[in-house]
């Protein structure tokens, strides 16, 4: 079982801060697919990757342009198996470098 199964790497779900992740996913992002389908996905990207970002590349962008999202991971104080990403933002490549 992987540790997304267990529900032990999260997105900060219940704050403003996860709010403003999807307004700004969803202003760079020409994606046609719900950002709920593709979190998992993008947890298990940063935590195997041990990156505490992810890329939206620039074919996958409104703007044509590489986007950078940003996160803070957390451990959570009450149960250690829990690591959280708060969102920081986002920049684009050249801000990124």
């Amino acid at each position: 079982m992987n540790n997304l199964e267990n529900s032990c790497i999260q997105f900060d779900y219940f704050s403003c801060n996860y709010k403003r992740f999807e307004e700004d996913f969803y202003k760079f992002s020409a994606i046609n697919v719900p950002l709920t389908f593709l979190t998992d996905d993008l947890l298990l990207h940063m935590f195997l990757a041990e990156h505490d970002y992810f890329r939206l590349n620039a074919k996958n962008s409104v703007d044509d342009k590489d986007h950078y999202f940003v996160f803070k991971k957390l451990n959570n104080k009450d149960n250690k198996y829990i690591s959280q990403f708060e969102y920081i933002g986002n920049l684009s490549t050249i801000e990124f470098f």
